[in-house]
């Protein structure tokens, strides 16, 4: 059974993938943001040092979502205790070694995780007024 759940290219993942790939964004899927830390990152923009990690409400623990295992419980409380820490560790090595780090649950909008990821990727636009005059 547990084989059938997907560690990549999951529906959430994809449909990220495709409006940044819409938006003209270029990235890495899969891959280790840093080649000593054996983990993996759903999306990785190198050149702008964001790694982005689409979470699954179960198995990351989503405060909205998860709901605790009946049978076997203490074996599934530790095992996503440990995910949980194990995310904070991941996201905390990435941060000192000059990464951004972009967290998404399955449950969010695609649109909106989309648009945040592009607002950390090429910086934040300035409103529609705001444009500075030509020189």
């Amino acid at each position: 059974m547990m084989r059938a759940n997907k560690a990549r290219d999951t529906r959430p993942e994809k449909r990220i993938r495709s409006l940044l790939h819409k938006a003209g964004l270029r990235y890495r899927v899969n891959t280790r943001p840093l080649a000593t830390l054996r983990r993996t990152a759903d999306v990785v923009f190198p050149a702008a040092r964001v790694a982005v990690f689409v979470d699954g409400c179960y198995w990351h623990g989503c405060p909205e979502h998860y709901r605790p295992a009946r049978a076997n419980e203490q074996f599934w409380r530790e095992k996503i205790d440990g995910n949980r820490a194990r995310d904070r560790e991941t996201d905390q090595l990435l941060s000192d070694a000059g990464w951004t780090v972009v967290r998404i649950w399955e449950h969010e909008s695609p649109v909106e995780a989309s648009d945040r990821i592009k607002e950390v990727v090429r910086g934040p636009t300035p409103p529609a007024g705001d444009v500075p005059p030509a020189v």
